[in-house]
C-alpha cells in the first residue's frame, strides 16, 4: 500500500513537472512502468519514471513519423 502511494505521488510529480504538450505518452508509460516496477521487486517509483521516459520517447517518434508521412503525401500531390 505504501509503495503504491509513493508511485502515484511520483507519477503526479512527473506530470506536474511537464507541460500538457510534453505529457503525451508519459501518463500511460508511467502507469505501466509503475505497475511493472511494483511487481518486479517493489520499485514502482523507478518503474514509473522509466515508463514515463519511454512513453514520451515513443510518442515523439510516432509524431515525427506522422509528420514525414504527411510531408510525403503533400509532396506527392504537388507533382501531379
Amino acid at each position: 500500500m505504501k509503495s503504491s502511494l509513493i508511485a502515484c505521488a511520483a507519477a503526479l510529480l512527473v506530470l506536474a513537472a511537464t507541460s500538457a504538450a510534453d505529457a503525451k505518452g508519459c501518463i500511460k508509460g508511467a502507469v505501466v512502468g509503475g505497475v511493472a516496477g511494483h511487481y518486479a521487486g517493489h520499485h514502482g517509483v523507478l518503474g514509473a519514471a522509466a515508463g514515463c521516459l519511454y512513453g514520451r520517447h515513443h510518442a515523439k517518434e510516432q509524431q515525427q513519423q506522422q509528420g514525414r508521412q504527411q510531408q510525403s503525401q503533400t509532396n506527392g500531390q504537388g507533382k501531379l
